[in-house]
């Protein structure tokens, strides 16, 4: 197929596109398929660089409400909550805007002195979140008042010399005003009294925050526009999501914990692997379909999904060393339902011996494939061997992911393709392909004027012979159908 390709020429290939691109008029086409059948521009942004939006640190001790407030910001329910303390882990990045200026919201989890295992890491990560942000809101309930914890917060906050604004939360009347006067304690200034819950204050307090944020941020890096390329890590609970990131990164950026469920919000890292920077997200791990999960770790869920969608590829872990479960290929199928590229990364690569190698390449050929165009990858996040094998790997998937065919190539195609393997009579009809365009890239998108209804087993073969001739490694193809009939004469 790729030789027949290769004899003819991109002029004599659009001329046979333009030839039966006009034949279509004999049929009765409709204002979405002339609109489909216009010229399309691939759309891509011009890279540049830019300054980052500044960066603004939430941070409190436990269930006094940063991430209610972060989500009235956002305007929707993006970071987690739940009415028990210690929900949110990790230090969590949003994309927030006000009054024509963006902002990084940092949502981090409760801080508390005299904490020990899993919370004095969590209370180290906001200690991080606070020396990486331009400012600091930080939020107190009014209703409890200042505490211990609180003098410590300030201590803290004071010695990383950041400006700070303090909200007293949890102000739904003028009784709650004057519990929130007695913050001036605090020696932080005046309070802003607020209701993360109902939205009261909200607005006067984003206005606060806007006269002490620089136009851009100084501890953020440059970022690209259009770039640095998207990458999200899922997989089940547990299976070295977090571990692989850390790796990556080259620094403890994700609490870490033997038990699973440890992370529960998408958490973004820039990383700088094979000379390019890549934002990474660690997502929750998907233990079991968000409709049967509850509380946080439906949200958990909901927020991976979310991760998912807003990445360009998505990085699959999986366990070599344990049989592949029904789960894994659940992620596997939400991967490429939501249209991302691929890569599988097979961790724990190193705990594995010859017999299990053996089994796992069985199950990668039974369970596995119907992504067998996917990049593989063995891995042990734990040590980071093979970890800068996963660069070539993306970049492959990527660049299926990003591919477009011209129209004249992908008929020149079509047309040596069916010549070789005709669509199989059907009631003693053939149907024909009239026409074929790609609509879209990422994912790769096509579209078939066809005049009968193609066999799914026939869509399947002109799919897998596009992936052999044009190498979309590594991403998933749509392909529709537009059956059209001819024009009656009159």
């Amino acid at each position: 197929m790729a030789e027949r390709l290769a004899e003819i020429g991109d002029e004599e290939a659009q001329q046979r596109a333009d030839s039966l691109r006009a034949s279509l008029a004999d049929y009765d086409l409709d204002d979405e398929d002339r609109l489909l059948l216009q010229e399309l521009t691939s759309g891509e942004i011009p890279a540049g660089e830019t300054g980052a939006p500044p960066v603004l640190a939430i941070v409190g001790r436990p269930n006094v409400g940063k991430s209610t407030l972060i989500n009235r910001i956002l305007g929707r329910r993006e970071a987690v909550v739940e009415d028990v303390p210690g929900v949110t882990r990790d230090r969590v990045s949003y994309h927030a805007e006000w009054n024509g200026r963006k902002i990084t919201l940092v949502d981090t989890g409760g801080w508390d002195i005299d904490v020990r295992g899993m919370a004095s890491r969590i209370a180290e990560q906001s200690e991080i979140a606070v020396e990486l942000a331009d400012a600091v809101v930080l939020v107190v309930d009014s209703r409890t008042g200042v505490t211990a914890t609180e003098e410590h917060i300030v201590k803290m906050l004071r010695r990383a010399k950041k400006p700070i604004i303090l909200a007293a939360n949890k102000v739904d009347d003028e009784r709650g005003e004057l519990a929130a006067a007695e913050l001036w304690a605090l020696g932080l200034g005046e309070p802003h009294p607020v209701s993360a819950m109902h939205g009261r204050g909200v607005a006067d307090l984003l206005d606060e925050v806007l006269t002490v944020l620089p136009e851009y941020s100084r501890v953020e890096q440059m970022v690209e526009e259009g770039g640095p390329r998207r990458v999200a890590l899922v997989g089940r609970p547990n299976v070295g999501k977090s571990s692989l990131l850390n790796r990556l990164a080259g620094a403890q950026r994700v609490i870490v914990e033997d038990f699973a469920g440890t992370t529960r919000d998408p958490v973004d890292e820039l990383v700088e692997l094979g000379g390019r920077q890549w934002r990474f997200v660690d997502t929750a791990g998907i233990r079991k379909r968000a409709r049967q999960a509850s509380g946080a770790d439906f949200y958990a869920a909901l927020r991976t999904q979310t991760a998912i969608e807003r990445a360009e590829v998505a990085v699959v872990l999986l366990e070599a060393n344990e049989t592949l479960s029904e789960q894994d290929v659940r992620i596997i199928k939400t991967v490429t339902e939501s249209g991302r590229a691929l890569v599988l990364a097979f961790n724990k690569w190193d705990l594995t011996d010859e017999e299990r190698r053996w089994n796992l390449g069985r199950e990668i050929e039974k369970d596995l494939a119907h992504v067998a165009w996917a990049p593989r990858v063995n891995l042990s996040a734990a040590t980071g061997r093979h970890a800068d094998r996963l660069v070539p790997a993306m970049d492959r998937a990527l660049a299926g992911w990003d591919s477009r065919i011209p129209t004249g190539r992908f008929n020149a195609f079509l047309g040596e393709l069916v010549a070789a393997n005709p669509h199989p009579l059907r009631g003693g009809k053939q149907p024909r392909i009239l026409f074929g365009t790609q609509v879209s890239n990422r994912p790769p998108k096509f579209v078939l004027f066809t005049t009968g209804f193609l066999d799914p087993g026939y869509r399947r073969f002109i799919t897998r012979r596009l992936r052999e001739t044009f190498d979309f490694t590594g991403t998933p193809i749509e392909l529709s159908m537009r059956i059209r009939e001819k024009r009656k004469r009159k």
